[in-house]
């Protein structure tokens, strides 16, 4: 058996580094590539998927696995190689039900539409995306065939990103977290706007990625171990703990979106940097989930540093740095500034209470996209009418609407609602974290973050994908996820802004 065991892990750290040198290529291509890459990209990316998936899902893997699986079947829960077969057994059996051709296509076809995305954001031309999106979604009904068993065909894809989690789900959840936000808006709504104006000032760019950085070094963020850089998009990928990529966009007219957007993909960045690494090249020692990792950005933007403790400690900092901005605006009035409550268009900018509508708008699209109730030409009048229904804005041009969000470009169909629970996680774990070691959130007021992400690391990041999503966030907490607690916590935390 140790020579099969060993056999299996040979094979497993082969397809892994080909995943890795894919999302090596993928980086490059939304960071440093030129345009005139992008045809040679797609079929160099394309190429290495195939392999991967082929390596995989091979014949030979799948016998190793049975017979693995037989063996260890009756192991303990703690032992780390029963945990890795049981892992890359649920990961085999569905890869294996796609094509490795249909997995090279859509891997083909993404590359081209992220280019086709970013030119239509640019320029506002939706009709230059069309097409592309029209082939995403064909491909993706191909995939979500292959799984005739599932409740709903999104369960089919959904499962990439949030295993175990069914569509049902999370409209039930999301119809909780709706019910309880509309009243908290209102109240909002009926109290005087907060001025953000103190945002909208001139942030030198230069300032703006130096202040950014010092703060997710501050974090924890291991630059030994990671880099920052620029793209359309924000976003992080993870080669192995030991390289981990985040990327920031600067907007010189409105300061959070290099400073927030930082904080946020550090988060991220924070969750690769703490994956077990004795588990490295093998399925284990990935992360749980998407929402797993959404839990871990959001808790740090907003738990974190969109709290009166963290400002209370970095506002001196900013203020040195942007001396004529802020040197005589008091810490209040920027503390309340970037916790403003105002439905917007833009979703990775949008505040702690309306953020999720901006998820669930997206989820409700791609379940009518995939199941052909929306045609891909009618997206953009569907999207603004939903966005005028949740939020009561018109969307003045489509860069700000249906072309904002890269995933559809890039194939993420499935990938929205897990923003949304990581929200939720991020709430029930800082709880549980606070309740095992009370003196974190005095700490940040000092700048001390390390009991923090130390309690993050005993707790969450070293599990890797050891366990299901829903079973890790009962593990850490003692309880399963809900948006209660979540609820619970922009209710309080909007009212002492607001004086509701």
């Amino acid at each position: 058996m140790e020579d099969k065991l060993a056999d299996l892990k040979t094979r497993l750290a082969e397809v892994d580094d080909l995943e890795n040198a894919a999302a090596l290529l993928e980086w490059d291509q939304l960071t440093q590539m030129p345009p005139s890459g992008a045809p040679a990209r797609a079929e160099q990316t394309a190429t290495l998927h195939r392999i991967a998936h082929e390596k995989f899902t091979a014949e030979a893997v799948g016998h190793l696995l049975d017979d693995l699986g037989r063996q260890y079947q009756d192991a303990s829960a703690n032992d780390d190689d029963a945990a890795l077969v049981r892992v890359a057994a649920r990961r085999f059996r569905r890869k294996q039900q796609i094509p490795a051709a249909l997995v090279a296509e859509m891997s083909e076809v993404t590359s081209l539409a992220q280019e086709a995305w970013a030119k239509a954001r640019a320029t506002n031309d939706f009709a230059l995306f069309l097409p592309h999106l029209e082939r995403v979604y064909a491909l993706k009904r191909q995939m979500a065939a292959c799984f005739p068993d599932v409740e709903a065909p999104y369960d089919a894809l959904l499962d990439d990103y949030e295993p175990g989690m069914r569509t049902s789900q999370v409209q039930a959840m999301f119809a909780e977290l709706r019910q309880g936000v509309a009243p908290l808006l209102q109240a909002i709504a009926a109290q005087p706007k907060v001025d953000e104006s103190v945002l909208r000032r001139d942030y030198d760019e230069r300032q703006q990625w130096d202040v950014s950085v010092a703060a997710i070094r501050q974090f924890g963020f291991d630059f030994k171990a990671g880099r920052q850089d620029k793209s359309v998009h924000p976003f992080c990928t993870s080669f192995s703990p030991g390289d981990v990529r985040l990327t920031t966009r600067i907007d010189r007219q409105w300061l959070p979106t290099c400073l927030m957007g930082s904080l946020h993909e550090c988060g991220h960045g924070l969750y690769e940097q703490g994956l077990p690494a004795r588990h490295r090249r093998t399925p284990l020692g990935h992360y749980a989930s998407l929402g797993i990792h959404e839990s871990q950005s959001r808790l740090w933007e907003n738990l974190v540093g969109r709290g009166r403790g963290f400002w209370n400690f970095f506002y001196p900092q900013l203020q040195a740095a942007f001396p004529t901005q802020l040197a005589e605006v008091p810490l209040d009035t920027f503390y309340r500034a970037i916790n403003r409550v105002q439905p917007s268009y833009i979703r990775v900018e949008a505040d702690e209470v309306t953020y999720n509508l901006h998820t669930m708008l997206r989820f409700e699209l791609e379940v009518a996209l995939l199941e052909e109730a929306l045609a891909a030409k009618d997206a953009p009048d569907a999207w603004n009418a939903k966005f005028k229904e949740y939020f009561g804005l018109d969307v003045p041009e489509d860069r700000l609407g249906i072309l904002q969000d890269i995933h559809w470009s890039a194939g993420l169909v499935g990938y929205f609602p897990t923003y949304t629970l990581g929200n939720l996680a991020s709430v029930q774990f800082y709880e549980k974290a606070v309740a095992d070691v009370p003196s974190i959130p005095d700490g940040f007021e000092r700048g001390e973050f390390g009991p923090l992400l130390g309690w993050l690391r005993e707790n969450v990041h070293c599990h890797g994908a050891r366990y299901l999503p829903a079973e890790l966030v009962e593990k850490v907490t003692g309880a399963p996820l809900t948006a209660g607690p979540y609820l619970r916590y922009i209710k309080a935390k909007y009212s002492e802004v607001y004086g509701l």
